[in-house]
């Protein structure tokens, strides 16, 4: 992202709080699972069963969703805003049917099994062949608003 982008919207897709706690709980369970093989077997367990949840939950929470003036910027993907048709923020049961029985196996998908909704974007570009973006995002409309505004 250039410097001399104006940023639109800005979002980093954080796991909930309780994964942390589950991936604390994990490497204790995993260190009372090699407790009888004494405590220094235990407390690397615990280091290691702590540390590889942490990165899975930390790997869940590293997508960032970003918006400037003319370009849509999520995970790896740079993508401009013209070639973009109009978003379509998504909620509850219709944001669960376009990531299942309605989805398209070419669809460019960010999904986060934590998050309920979800923005549809069409790609308008003719040599693409992703017919759309869906974006899990906490804040559906905010992110439509963002994508519609083009410079």
């Amino acid at each position: 992202m250039t410097s001399t982008s104006r940023l639109v919207y800005d979002e980093r897709l954080t796991a909930p709080k309780t994964w942390w706690l589950i991936a604390a709980l994990f490497g204790i369970s995993l260190a009372l699972v090699f407790l009888p093989y004494g405590g220094i077997a235990a407390l690397i367990a615990l280091s290691i069963g702590t540390c590889l949840a942490g990165m899975y939950v930390s790997g869940q929470g590293s997508t960032r969703i970003r918006v400037t003036a003319d370009t849509l910027f999520v995970a790896d993907a740079r993508i401009p805003l013209t070639a973009l048709g109009q978003p379509e923020a998504l909620h509850g049961d219709e944001a669960r049917a376009w990531r299942t029985h309605k989805a398209d196996l070419r669809a460019f998908m960010v999904l986060r099994s934590f998050l309920p909704g979800a923005v549809r974007v069409e790609v308008l570009d003719p040599d693409d062949p992703t017919p759309y973006l869906y974006l899990a995002t906490r804040t559906p409309e905010l992110l439509a608003e963002a994508l519609a505004t083009r410079s």
